[in-house]
């Protein structure tokens, strides 16, 4: 486990589409989860600590945010040959383990869309507006020791209505950190 930070938010860069299989089975592209006011695209898997962390957590504030017009995507990139616990099996069993709800979880076998938006970590998160222009690449909220350092809303929360009701992000973001993408050698 490499830990990893995200680079800085490049805003305005356009969202990159796909066409992934959804954990229902599914070929689901960027337009079908477009949300109305922002979208949130994130990159995670099951194993990585960082997401286990926040999981519960991330998966419930995305319910919230659907109610914003914010639609989210989660897409597991991971080779999951050498890392069987991001298997597809073991998605569908994380989503509902972890209360997923409306969020959909797309796994990316040939990892060209992790590669296609820049994604370095798990979780990497890319915030856009209605346009799906670039507007966060931040963390979900500050941990210590893998535990939530404070109550509230989430920086990732926060920026994302911002988002909504503005279609601008934050000019101030925290890098996401967590585990490197595991990459086919």
């Amino acid at each position: 486990m490499a830990l990893t930070k995200t680079p800085v938010c490049d805003f305005g860069k356009k969202a990159e589409d796909f066409k992934l299989k959804s954990i229902e089975n599914k070929i689901i592209s960027l337009n079908d989860v477009k949300g109305e006011n922002a979208t949130l695209v994130m990159f995670i898997c099951n194993h990585c600590p960082y997401v286990k962390a926040i999981i519960k957590d991330l998966a419930k504030d995305c319910n919230q945010l659907k109610k914003d017009g914010i639609n989210s995507v989660a897409i597991m990139s991971n080779d999951t040959k050498n890392y069987p616990e991001d298997s597809f099996d073991n998605m569908i069993k994380f989503a509902k383990a972890n209360n997923f709800g409306e969020i959909n979880y797309l796994i990316d076998e040939t990892q060209d869309i992790a590669k296609k938006y820049g994604a370095v970590c798990t979780p990497d998160f890319f915030g856009y507006n209605k346009d799906l222009k670039l507007q966060y690449r931040g963390r979900f909220r500050e941990l210590k020791d893998l535990k939530p350092t404070s109550d509230g809303d989430s920086d990732l929360k926060v920026a994302m209505k911002m988002i909504s009701e503005t279609q601008a992000g934050p000019k101030e973001q925290i890098p996401s950190m967590g585990c490197n993408i595991k990459w086919f050698n």
